[in-house]
């Protein structure tokens, strides 16, 4: 909503807006937008009545603004109706959608777009690191946009992405997640296949190869079709994958003819295919292979990728909003491969609507088998959830020092701190997976291992001195 009041305002609309609880980055990047914000909900705020009145997902029935909005008759409409009849309309909209990858896939697009000269706009569900901010409007034909499968509005239980007007979707992937709003994976897929019924004819789906369940959608595309992955039988193939400690590279092919060698200044399997979908919907859209890959050199990723906050004693901490088991499998084993000799730390917080649900109570097991010791969390908000329905740490715990593997469950951040500052060593990796704040954990870890670290590297250091040095004759 923030990102979309900045937008508007860029426009030239009078912006204002009220919310509970907005605080610092937010409520700084509205002040620096000139966007007025009212503490709280109050009718008194519709006075006088403004042109139109955007309510986001969070407002339900029984919000005072809600009712005052109903009950006078304001125009009114949701955050994904303004984007399409203010931003999307003139524009050739590309749509990223799928249950992983959309953050990154959208921002390395936007990234690529922006090399080559095109000058997109973007709305994007994350901070960009090459463009410092999750949204732009920019002067060119192009809008790319994350397409959210979560629901609309109080008023409009459909997904968001129905209202993007896509003539090009990007879908990398389907697999159940939302459990607050969808009852299984039928009905997700539902969804995407409604997604995939309003591409126009002159448009195009780039699917996910390696997905059976996108692959099940595709007989109902109207449009053409291309396909990526990693696996055999699709258009964009990327072969010979090489991970190093901070980049990978591949050999790229276009319906098995050798199209480029690729390099991205990132790790796993899962950027590999994000970036082969960025390379289909480019090529699509006419940019020249050779500045694509040349863009991809230069892309910085995400806020909350994987996203590297300290190195402190020779200890790298990183931030992940991973909390999907597939997303958590697939960073951890892209760690993994990047850095075969080193210690990794998983420190993992029940957060999301799906998470705090046992619903992957088995599958969260595997995902961790990357990692060497598993620190986990209190699911947040467990109340969120029915009383039988809610995630067991104890049991995932249990579950996991079965399979050999150094877990436990801590009562709060600060015991996690506590326990990663006293067992960490040199050369360790910590990778911190919430969708949340988790209560400052990372710059709590930061400060504190930083001066117990250093303490812990002096008695370390003395101990090895003291090994090496010759014993005395007596």
């Amino acid at each position: 909503m923030a990102s979309l009041a900045a937008m508007l305002k860029k426009q030239g609309y009078l912006v204002c807006g009220s919310d509970k609880n907005v605080y610092p980055p937010m409520s700084t990047f509205l002040k620096d937008q000139g966007i007025e914000v009212v503490e709280g909900f109050d009718e008194s705020h519709l006075l006088p009545a403004p042109d139109l009145v955007i309510i986001g997902n969070a407002m339900s029935r029984g919000n005072p603004e809600v009712e005052a909005v109903l009950e006078r008759k304001l125009a009114y409409m949701s955050l994904p109706e303004a984007m399409k009849e203010f931003f999307l309309r003139d524009r050739f909209s590309i749509v990223v959608a799928g249950t992983h990858g959309k953050t990154t896939t959208s921002s390395m697009l936007a990234w690529v777009l922006e090399k080559c000269g095109a000058d997109p706009s973007f709305l994007i569900g994350g901070i960009t690191n090459n463009f410092k901010q999750g949204f732009k409007i920019g002067g060119g034909k192009y809008f790319v946009i994350e397409g959210d499968e979560y629901d609309t509005a109080f008023f409009d239980k459909g997904p968001k992405f129905m209202h993007y007007l896509p003539d090009l979707v990007v879908l990398n992937n389907i697999e159940f997640d939302h459990a607050d709003i969808y009852n299984n994976l039928e009905e997700i897929k539902r969804s995407f296949k409604r997604l995939i019924n309003i591409i126009p004819r002159n448009g195009l789906l780039v699917a996910g190869g390696d997905d059976a369940n996108v692959q099940e959608l595709i007989p109902n595309a109207f449009c053409p079709v291309q396909t990526f992955g990693i696996t055999k039988n699709v258009d964009w193939q990327a072969v010979n994958i090489k991970q190093h400690s901070n980049s990978v590279d591949f050999e790229l092919r276009y319906r098995g003819s050798v199209e480029a060698s690729c390099e991205l200044p990132m790790i796993g399997l899962h950027n590999v295919r994000n970036a082969l979908a960025t390379i289909a919907a480019g090529r699509f859209i006419g940019l020249p292979m050779q500045d694509i890959l040349r863009a991809f050199h230069s892309y910085e990723g995400v806020k909350r990728r994987l996203e590297l906050r300290a190195v402190v004693n020779r200890v790298r901490i990183y931030d992940d909003f991973a909390h999907h088991p597939t997303a958590i499998r697939e960073t951890l084993d892209g760690v993994r491969k990047a850095n075969p000799d080193n210690r990794i730390w998983a420190v993992y917080e029940p957060r999301s609507a799906t998470a705090r649900r046992n619903i992957f109570q088995k599958e969260c097991v595997d995902s961790f088998s990357s990692a060497d010791n598993i620190i986990i969390a209190p699911v947040h908000r467990p109340d969120k959830a029915g009383e039988d329905e809610v995630f067991s740490v104890t049991q995932l715990e249990s579950d996991l020092r079965d399979l050999g593997k150094d877990a436990r469950s801590l009562p709060s951040v600060n015991h996690i701190v506590d326990e990663l500052a006293d067992q960490l060593q040199r050369d360790d990796i910590v990778i911190i997976f919430s969708n949340g704040g988790f209560d400052d954990i990372h710059n709590k870890l930061i400060n504190v291992y930083e001066r117990k670290g250093s303490d812990g590297e002096r008695k370390r250091e003395e101990k090895e001195k003291t090994k090496k040095s010759p014993s005395r004759q007596q």
